[in-house]
């Protein structure tokens, strides 16, 4: 198993409870005009997981790492996380979550560290991967567990 599978598992499992201890008023609270409180920022990190999901899941199939990308203030908007019940953000959250784990786990060797010239992890990644430099799938799954990390240590 890949390190950053157990790290994902690890701080799903360590965070949720964490998460539901935020009271309701805690878990809408804006830390500064403009910024995602909580609810919102675990609705982002549910889509990441959505998104990323389906790149993970279609980079066994194609050549490359392109995917789409997603208007990630439009989406929270969109969905209007900010009002959503607090307890039904953090399930869907971790069961999804774990989830990505296993299909992380599930992708072949040769397929994790097959390297691409052709990807857009300069636009996607949360640490990216400048154009024209060889990227994997690897690298991308253990920027997403890096990218959900750094959310929950904002809202913890």
């Amino acid at each position: 198993m890949q390190p950053y599978v157990r790290a994902l598992r690890d701080a799903v499992e360590s965070s949720t409870p964490a998460l539901l201890a935020l009271s309701d008023e805690e878990s809408s609270r804006h830390p500064a005009p403009g910024k995602w409180s909580p609810r919102e920022v675990v609705g982002h990190l549910i889509d990441s997981a959505s998104n990323n999901h389906q790149r993970f899941v279609r980079a066994r199939f194609q050549d490359d790492l392109v995917f789409a990308s997603y208007d990630q203030d439009a989406w929270v908007a969109a969905q209007q996380y900010q009002s959503a019940p607090w307890a039904e953000l953090v399930a869907l959250w971790r069961a999804f979550n774990l989830h990505l784990a296993r299909v992380m786990e599930t992708v072949p060797e040769p397929v994790r560290t097959r390297e691409h010239l052709r990807h857009n992890l300069d636009a996607l990644a949360w640490k990216p991967v400048p154009a024209g430099t060889p990227a994997t799938l690897d690298y991308f799954m253990e920027d997403y567990v890096g990218h959900l990390k750094h959310h929950l240590r904002q809202i913890l």
